[in-house]
Parts: structure tokens; sequence; C-alpha cells
């Protein structure tokens, strides 16, 4: 979950498109992850909160929040993904493992 908060950050300027494409992707992989018992219900249902609010974030953005204010909700989010990692350790890499090249 850290990278993908990680690569928002990076973003110079964070688009509906983007975030979108994220919530989608995060959606698919902790579901293939859960189904394969790669990672646990537990996790699962913790990492569904960031999911949950990258989607919230994306609809700020398609309304026309400032750009300050959604690296502001990206940044509360990038801490949660810290903690979410301490809890669950490797949860990131089996996220990031499903991402194309």
């Amino acid at each position: 979950m850290r990278t993908c908060v990680d690569n928002l950050i990076a973003l110079s300027h964070v688009d509906g498109p983007r975030i979108r494409n994220e919530v989608e992707f995060l959606a698919n992989r902790l579901e293939i992850l859960r189904q394969k018992r790669k990672i646990s219900n537990d996790a699962y249902l913790d990492a569904g909160a960031i999911q949950g609010a990258f989607d919230m974030i994306g609809n700020l953005v398609e309304m026309g929040v400032p750009q300050n204010e959604i690296f502001s909700e990206l940044k509360q989010q990038l801490s949660r993904a810290c903690k979410l990692e301490e809890k669950h350790p490797g949860l990131d890499k089996a996220i990031e493992d499903g991402r194309a090249s």
C-alpha cells in the first residue's frame, strides 16, 4: 500500500483517472490475494480502508478540490499505509508484485 501512495505523492498533479486506476488496481489485487490466501482477511479488510480513502480522494479531485488538499489527504494515507505494513508485513510487496511493468 505504501508504494501506491508513494507513487501518487510523487506526481506533480494528481488527476481523477490516475486515482481511479489505482483504486481499481488495488481492488482487483486485494481480491486476488485474498482468494489465493496470500493475505489474511484482516489484511484485506485493513487495506480496504485505504482503498476506500483513495476512492474518496478521487471524488475530491473530480470536485476540483485544490491539489494541496489532495496531497494532504495522500500524506495521511501514507501514514496509514506505513502502519498497515507494520501490522501486515509483506502486504506492500504482495500488492506490487501484481503491477504490470
